[in-house]
């Protein structure tokens, strides 16, 4: 009998509370206090070697920006090469060990992340990226444990379900699913610590080595990661940790003649960047690289006359403020009809008041800063010029103080022209633009709202009647590439709402299914012929 090998099945991890008095909270709080105090030195680990370069950066914690936690040796060119090799060489051995070993390898990493090394990865995602204790949950723990769970599954069907039907019985019909050939440049954003690790691991599961640069803003929990998939038996060379300089690391990676792909989270003008790059390339590469990119976001909310009301102000607050706003995801436009808003205004205005903001090892915190001084001086940019514009209202936040750390208080704009500039571009921070509608507008705000942004990732639609919801995701069909009914565009999760986006958000290849990892793999369709013709003659030619 032959065995039929089948890993867990996935199930999404549940999210811990941190109330007080319960064990992970004093189990956080510890940590929290070990990692302050320490500065650790962060090498690049090509091959499963650790290398100081001496080239040494410092990563500071966002919200308190005197504080530094990590010495950051990054790569230069020796490094960089020396990682693409790394990679290149280990793809033999990688890519033929069986997929079950290698899925292995991540259930293993899952079950640490949720067990010994929970409180290590979260601490370290507060700290790196001024996350709150629910934020780092789940994003560094349960995400990540859920991306490598599911994903293991996720190989398992197309490693069964690429095999060809039917085969007659003169011959044997089969298809080798195949890794890529060369290596896999993943390029990943500050923003959320799962998406960084998953995007190199999710490559590699399906038997793809390659080279990881790391976000400049989130060294310290991305090395952490490297070093638990490390700890869970990641052979060497399978992944190569590669902080650096874009201008270094990128420019290396995609002009050489082996790379193919590239997993990119981040900006949308990066990204079209790297394509540009790969195209421009194209005679000196030896295949045609898969292109995978998740990249910006102006997503919405749109209300109906006729909605719950408490629900679409606790779905502003939380989808806009939430982490600072600095999700890909986050509601940062708000189309509301007039008696709506004149409804929730004081309300809305009162629950944000409420809001309360400073350093993540406060637990009390709601919010906490954003992430660097480029990101304070954009996103202050947007909140100064709405106050000197006559066409926007400020009802709540607009203050901001970067003296101890990158502080902006969650800010509402309300704009008379429903295609200014905060409601059309994408800002990454705490600033929701709301455009008040009159109620019999629905239909036309709904066109409004599909043609003022050039993005189309995450949007929602609040409405009790079923017609009014129909209406709604015919008219949005294109505008969002997870869309949302009676919730906030935030929060996909991992085997039940698979994430990504189109038009100027990215290639749309669903992380958190299977869709994602089809683009790993090259199969090769194999015919074997029992009884191969011996005449090359056809009946026609008599």
């Amino acid at each position: 009998m032959n065995n039929v090998v089948t890993p867990p099945t996935p199930v999404n991890e549940p999210i811990l509370g941190y109330l007080p008095g319960s064990k992970e909270r004093s189990e956080l709080k510890a940590e929290l206090k070990a990692q302050e105090r320490q500065i650790i030195e962060i090498p690049c680990i090509i091959n499963g070697e650790e290398v100081f370069t001496g080239d040494v950066v410092e990563q500071v914690m966002p919200h308190d920006h005197s504080h530094v936690i990590a010495r950051v040796h990054m790569a230069g060119e020796k490094e960089v090469n020396d990682a693409i090799n790394a990679a290149l060489d280990a793809h033999k051995m990688w890519s033929t060990m069986p997929w079950e070993s290698r899925c292995a390898i991540f259930l293993k990493a899952s079950e640490m992340l949720a067990g010994p090394r929970r409180a290590e990865i979260n601490a370290s995602t507060m700290l790196n990226q001024s996350k709150t204790c629910h934020q780092a949950e789940i994003d560094s723990a349960c995400e990540l444990i859920d991306f490598w769970r599911f994903n293991s599954d996720y190989c398992r069907q197309i490693y069964e379900d690429l095999q060809p039907p039917v085969s007659p019985s003169s011959m044997w019909n089969s298809s080798e699913v195949r890794p890529l050939e060369g290596f896999v440049f993943s390029v990943t954003p500050f923003n959320f610590s799962s998406i960084a690790a998953n995007l190199p691991s999710s490559a590699a599961i399906m038997g793809n080595t390659g080279v990881w640069k790391p976000s400049r803003n989130s060294y310290v929990s991305n090395y952490r990661l490297m070093k638990l998939m490390m700890d869970a038996g990641l052979p060497g060379g399978v992944i190569n940790f590669i902080p650096g300089k874009a201008s270094v690391v990128g420019d290396i990676c995609m002009s050489h003649s082996e790379l193919a792909g590239v997993h990119f989270t981040g900006s949308t003008a990066v990204f079209r960047k790297l394509w540009k790059d790969v195209a421009n390339n194209l005679e000196n590469l030896r295949s045609y690289p898969r292109i995978v990119g998740e990249t910006g976001g102006k997503d919405f909310i749109v209300a109906h006359p006729d909605c719950d009301r408490r629900a679409l102000l606790v779905a502003m607050l939380r989808g806009s403020f939430e982490f600072q706003g600095q999700k890909c995801s986050a509601a940062s436009r708000a189309y509301v009809p007039q008696s709506v808003w004149d409804a929730i205004k004081e309300d809305y205005c009162d629950e944000v008041s409420k809001i309360t903001m400073g350093d993540p090892r406060d637990f009390s915190n709601f919010m906490s800063a954003v992430i660097d001084r480029k990101s304070f001086d954009n996103i202050t940019g947007y909140i100064d010029r709405a106050k000197a514009d006559s066409g926007c209202e400020i009802v709540t936040g607009g203050g901001y103080d970067d003296s101890k750390g990158y502080f902006i208080e969650p800010t509402t704009i309300i704009c008379k022209d429903s295609r200014y500039e905060s409601m059309s571009e994408e800002i990454f921070g705490p600033v929701l633009s709301v455009h008040v509608y009159p109620d019999n507008d629905f239909e036309r705000i709904l066109e409004v709202c599909d043609t003022t942004s050039e993005y189309a990732l995450t949007g929602s639609i609040f409405a009790k009647d079923r017609r009014h919801i129909e209406t709604a995701l015919a008219a949005l069909r294109f505008s969002a590439g997870n869309f949302y009914i009676n919730d906030k565009p935030t929060g996909a999760v991992v085997g039940q709402q698979p994430f990504g986006g189109a038009r100027g958000s990215g290639t749309n290849d669903k992380a958190g299914s299977p869709l994602n990892l089809l683009r790993w793999v090259s199969p090769r369709s194999i015919k074997e012929t029992f009884a191969p013709p011996h005449d090359w003659g056809y009946g026609f030619l008599n």
